[in-house]
């Protein structure tokens, strides 16, 4: 930072002044004096209406002036409230007084008068809500802004000086007579006694000078940075985190402090008091950074400082001298660079921890934003812009980010030392301590050797993939032989001469040392060439543009400059030369004379060539760019202000002297004389305006002569190209084009009648609205591709930038139906999308597009219809298979005679098999027509859902299905033979039509639905009564114990022969039952003591005697067997019976035979009572 005395007021009356305090918001000034002298003042700028002058550069009014009148004696104190818009002051006789402004004065608000002390401090909260207020007896009064109290103590036996609030207005610290903080909360409890470190090895007693809390409105200058200062009159300062930090930041100042004030961002400190230099005490102000590191010291003219204070913005400071009132201007030190056009900057906010880096086109006002933890500095250099960090998981550690003007990292490298300084330039980047400098080659030059057969051009190539690194100590002498280096050990050597400053160019590294010394080193070899002393120690350095001369600003802001190429008295090589100018904060040299520079000196602006300045210009903006004649600025403050909303206004190009000189002489005088003023101040910008001037007029030699004289070939092509024109009109006109007046030219074109011409100017414009209007108001201006060629990039401009309705539009126009369909995609426009597909004629390439458009969204019908278009027929049938579309895949495979069907299907069907769908599976079999898979699927499921017993009735489900399948087998295989299919017989079917091994598949589905339907029947029965049906189906189920659990069908036969009182069943139940081996042996305890109650009440010949069911002969062998009986035991004819009730049918008219599982029922009863057949569900087809 800079900072240098810009003002001085004087107060009436030779009043002394005691304190000073500056709003932060509304720009008010407040001082207090003796005799109760109390005045408010405001400065503000003049409206000069000049851009350049803006800042701490614009002239400063007094726009107000008033002394305020109540107090009868010393101004003790004053506080501003500046949320509240308040100022609250106190002297030394204990009166306080509250000001309010009313219609642009200040009048008493609130006066209050203890006259038993004297204030000694006050301060306002963060939030302008409440006021605390100290006296020297120990007295405290919390009051709020409406002037109610709201506590008091009296802390005995302490006097107070100092208070401070924390950030969040919860504490409050209070600084005593003997130098001890103590800390209470905001309701007046005491909490702790804050330690102090920085009066170690000090004797006496010693008062607090100041005790002062940043409260982080503005963000903070690094995360977790100490914000609370705590100042003793000796300058011992220890700067806290909070208010238990336990390593605190110590400094001593060496000097006797009075005043202390942090600045608007927390950034810096300012101590005021008064120095021993010269063997006299002098008045200054010196500047601390959070961290302890001292910036800059300001001596100022008088006998006593009393105060200091800051501006809101940090850019200026009052301090409070005697009879007088200085100001001092504050340059800051922003984190920013200027790399291709592109101002770097740095802010941080109160709401995120992090530095938010904008990378801001000032061209474009095109702004790219980037977040970085720690940054600590930002460097740029022509495309190259460096970014300095700490490592937040290596605290020890460092990182430096090498990115492009759009903020995109190019590389980075881990360091493990701080970097104090650090500099760019084409092919290094170069970080430096006070200790070490580390040298990092990014980029290598190009060399002539390009074949593989050079000597070391391999190693060099792999050098120049990894980056070459190099670290060195400040006290080494390299002489740049041998490979690079980082010997890390460098890092923990200590040096008695630190370094101050470095510079760099592509060829030259140069360190200036605390000393004065400046050590010049060769790069890329990184060879010490040379060493110099100074007069000085160097605080900023720079380099022209052939290294010759090396420009130095020192602590204290004055400037010289060393000569590398001319003898010293001793006859060596560098001398400073006979320049000195004060006040420098900030130079930059030329980039293309090695002999022109331009300084910032306070609020001006010199240009200097040979040494001479030119008139200065007013300004306080920083220097970004001095190349072409033009000194590239930027108002760095204004930036700051708002920087999420930089603008273009704030970056100023400044002609020098002679490039206005020239132009005001191409204007005013003729041609002649200005080219004789041009070659007696030769510069290729200088030329470059000759040429334009001479363009402008037609004078085609002198405007070539002037682009031969500044090297611009595609000037020296233009005026060749003007002279093939034989009509001057197209010349001015294609003169108009050079100079960028588009709009001149083309009405050139248009009233030469060359609308042709006018369209193609637009059209290398990129300017296709105009095109169109062009091409639609003229019948010459362009043919139907030219138009559609501008529709397309209409289409596109609008499409670049997500319009998507508008981008249809013209791609309509434009006949583009591929970006009509990524529009119509964008836009969710399925119909549009489907119109449009039916336009498109076969074998478009479109409609292969179309087609996996279509299937991406699920359209099935349109995507095989866009497939079949483009002739691709197993993308089509893919479609269908990936969408579930199997009866439709098959067909149309089998239509397209498609090859490979069947293992497409088997494909699908492992995958949902391996995902547990099964019965996605079995669909997939049934939509192909595969129903043998599809019912041993089912089979396999029922069987596995019956043996867990999870749900019975959906195991008989599974079982019907499978046969129900089996059936449609069947019958198709019934079909093909009818209509003449060659292969049925080649598939084993009989002269039935039916395959003995399908015959047995459906025999054992269906016997497995039979079984869980005789089963749950007999219960069913059990529960209504019908317990003959319930027996009858509980026998019927005891055929099926190879699928059912033998335990529960017997059981279930013991119960419903036991209801019917039929005891040859019942005993025959429980004999089978005690008869199984793996039955619960406690269950078969109770079941035989069930049978013995059952049997006791029972004779056997009764029981014997008491049959269910009659008994009737086989038709075919004569054998007597129960009519339950499905067959006969003897010659296994089969009977048919009822699944309804398990009759057996003897009428064969009276029974109905389901032409879906083959099982017979009564046709009356299952017609009044059921409507569909009672095992598979079917509807009857009965006889009318």
């Amino acid at each position: 930072m800079f900072v240098y005395l810009s003002k001085k007021i004087a107060i009436p009356d030779s009043a002394n002044l005691q304190c000073v305090s500056w709003s932060s918001e509304q720009g008010w000034i407040a001082c207090g004096g003796q005799d109760g002298l109390l005045k408010v003042l405001k400065l503000d700028p003049a409206s000069s209406g000049e851009t350049v002058a803006r800042g701490v550069a614009a002239q400063s009014n007094l726009s107000m002036n008033q002394t305020l009148e109540g107090h009868k004696q010393t101004i003790a104190c004053a506080a501003w409230n500046s949320k509240g818009g308040k100022l609250t002051t106190s002297d030394t006789s204990g009166m306080i007084i509250v000001w309010v402004l009313y219609r642009g004065s200040w009048f008493e608000e609130m006066i209050n008068n203890r006259e038993v002390s004297v204030v000694t401090d006050m301060e306002w909260t963060s939030d302008g809500k409440k006021i605390c207020i100290i006296y020297e007896d120990g007295a405290v009064i919390v009051g709020s802004v409406e002037g109610n109290r709201i506590w008091g103590e009296d802390l005995k036996d302490v006097q107070l000086y100092k208070v401070t609030w924390s950030p969040n207005n919860k504490l409050i610290l209070f600084g005593t007579g003997d130098g001890e903080v103590h800390c209470y909360d905001s309701n007046g409890l005491f909490c702790m006694k804050v330690q102090i470190s920085c009066l170690a090895n000090s004797s006496g007693s010693i008062k607090l000078a100041a005790l002062t809390w940043y409260d982080g409105s503005n963000g903070y200058f690094l995360p977790g940075c100490p914000c609370l200062a705590i100042v003793y009159t000796n300058g011992r300062t220890q700067l806290m985190r909070n208010e238990t930090d336990a390593e605190p930041v110590l400094i001593d100042t060496q000097m006797a402090v009075i005043a202390v004030n942090w600045n608007a961002n927390g950034s810096v400190l300012a101590f005021a008091g008064q120095q021993r230099l010269n063997d006299r005490d002098s008045n200054v102000v010196q500047f601390y950074n959070p961290m302890g590191e001292h910036l800059r010291t300001l001596k100022v003219p008088g006998r006593q400082i009393r105060g200091v204070d800051w501006d809101g913005k940090g850019l200026r400071l009052v301090m409070a001298v005697d009879t007088h009132l200085y100001f001092a201007n504050v340059r800051a030190n922003y984190k920013w660079g200027y790399c291709t056009n592109t101002i770097v900057y740095a802010y941080s906010s109160p709401d995120r921890p992090e530095h938010c880096i904008v990378f801001w086109d000032h061209k474009t006002n095109e702004k790219y934003a980037k977040h970085v933890r720690l940054l600590t500095d930002i460097c740029a250099h022509k495309e190259f812009c460096l970014l300095s960090a700490k490592n937040s998981d290596n605290p020890g550690q460092h990182v430096l980010v090498l990115c492009n003007s759009i903020g995109t990292p190019l590389e980075h490298k881990y360091i493990d030392m701080e970097p104090k300084f650090i500099a760019i330039s084409n092919y290094h980047v170069i970080a430096a301590s006070h200790e070490a400098i580390y040298i990092w080659e990014f980029k290598q030059r190009r060399r002539l050797a390009t074949h593989d057969n050079v000597p070391g051009l391999s190693s060099y190539r792999a050098s120049t993939q990894k980056g070459i690194e190099r670290l060195i100590h400040v006290d080494d002498t390299p002489s740049g032989a041998g490979q690079a280096t980082m010997d890390t050990r460098k890092l923990k050597q200590s040096t008695r001469d630190p370094i101050a400053a470095i510079t760099a160019s592509d060829d030259v590294l140069v360190v200036g040392r605390g000393s004065g010394t400046i050590q010049v080193y060769g790069l890329p070899k990184v060879s010490l060439d040379a060493q110099h002393v100074l007069e000085c120690r160097p605080h900023t350095m720079a380099l022209n543009a052939d290294n010759t001369r090396l420009s130095i600003v020192d602590i204290s802001g004055i400037m010289q400059i060393f000569d590398f190429t001319q003898r010293n008295a001793r006859g060596d090589y560098g001398e400073r030369l006979k320049f000195e100018r004060k006040d420098i904060w900030d130079v930059r040299w030329a980039e293309d004379n090695p002999t022109m520079f331009a300084v910032m000196e306070k609020t001006r602006m010199y240009i200097f060539r040979d040494l001479d300045p030119e008139e200065p210009i007013t300004s306080s903006a920083y220097i970004c760019q001095f190349r072409n004649l033009e000194v590239t600025t930027c108002l760095m403050d204004e930036v700051m202000r708002e920087p999420e909303r930089p603008n273009k206004e704030y970056v100023l190009e400044l002609e020098i002297k002679s490039l206005r000189d020239s132009r005001a002489l191409l204007q005013k005088v003729n041609v002649e004389e200005a080219s004789q003023f041009i070659k007696d101040n030769p510069h290729p910008r200088l030329w470059q305006l000759l040429a334009d001037s001479a363009l402008e007029n037609l004078d085609l030699d002198l405007a070539e002569k002037a682009f031969v004289r500044c090297r611009d070939y595609s000037g020296i092509q233009f005026v060749k190209r003007l002279r093939r024109l034989n009509d001057e009109k197209k010349q001015r006109a294609e003169v108009h084009c050079y100079f960028k007046n588009f709009e001149t030219a083309e009405r050139a074109y248009l009233a030469d009648d060359r609308r042709d011409l006018a369209v193609h100017l637009r059209t290398k414009l990129g300017d296709w609205f105009r095109v169109v209007q062009l091409m639609k108001t003229g019948s010459g201006g362009g043919d139907d591709v030219a138009l559609q060629r501008a529709f397309n990039a209409i289409g596109d401009y609008y499409a670049e930038r997500q319009k998507w309705k508008n981008a249809v539009i013209y791609y309509s126009q434009a006949g583009n139906n591929g970006r009509l369909i990524q529009c119509y995609l964008q836009l969710e426009d399925y119909e549009s999308l489907q119109t449009l597909s039916t336009g498109v004629s076969e074998g478009d390439p479109l409609c292969l597009e179309l087609g996996q458009q279509f299937a991406a969204v699920g359209m099935c019908e349109e995507a095989v219809d866009s497939y079949l278009k483009a002739g691709n027929v197993k993308a089509a049938v893919d479609t269908c298979i990936s969408l579930n579309r199997w009866h439709q895949a098959v067909l149309l495979a089998k239509s397209r005679n498609l090859p490979n069907i069947d293992t497409v299907l088997s494909r699908y069907a492992k995958h949902l098999l391996d995902q547990k769908k099964i019965i996605d599976a079995v669909q997939l079999f049934r939509e192909a027509n595969q129903f043998t898979d599809g019912a041993n699927l089912l089979y396999k499921l029922a069987k596995e859902t019956l043996h867990e017993k999870k749900n019975v009735k959906l195991a008989q489900k599974l079982y019907i299905m499978a046969g129900i399948m089996m059936e449609d087998h069947r019958k198709s295989r019934q079909e093909a033979k009818k209509d003449g299919d060659q292969g049925a017989l080649a598939m084993g079917l009989d002269e039935e039509g039916q395959d003995p091994a399908i015959v047995e598949m459906m025999d054992i589905s269906w016997r497995g639905a039979e079984a869980i339907h005789f089963f749950l029947s007999a219960q069913k029965f059990v529960h209504d009564g019908d317990l003959q049906a319930a027996l009858r189906m509980a026998l019927l189920a005891s055929q099926y114990d190879d699928i059912l659990s033998e335990r529960d069908i017997y059981l279930l036969i013991a119960l419903s022969s036991g209801l019917v009182h039929s005891l040859d069943h019942t005993s025959r139940a429980f004999t089978h039952l005690e008869d199984m081996e793996d039955l619960d042996p406690e269950l078969k305890s109770s079941l035989a003591d069930l049978a013995v109650a059952i049997f006791i009440q029972k004779q056997p010949e009764a029981s014997r005697r008491s049959r269910a069911f009659p008994s009737k002969p086989c038709e075919k062998c004569n054998t007597v067997f129960e009519t339950w009986m499905p067959q006969c035991p003897t010659c296994q004819r089969k009977y048919p019976f009822s699944v309804v009730d398990g009759r057996r049918l003897e009428d064969t008219v009276s029974y109905h035979q389901c032409t879906q599982c083959h099982h017979h029922y009564d046709a009356v009863q299952v017609t009044i009572k059921l409507a569909s057949c009672p095992l598979c569900h079917m509807m009857p087809e009965l006889p009318i």
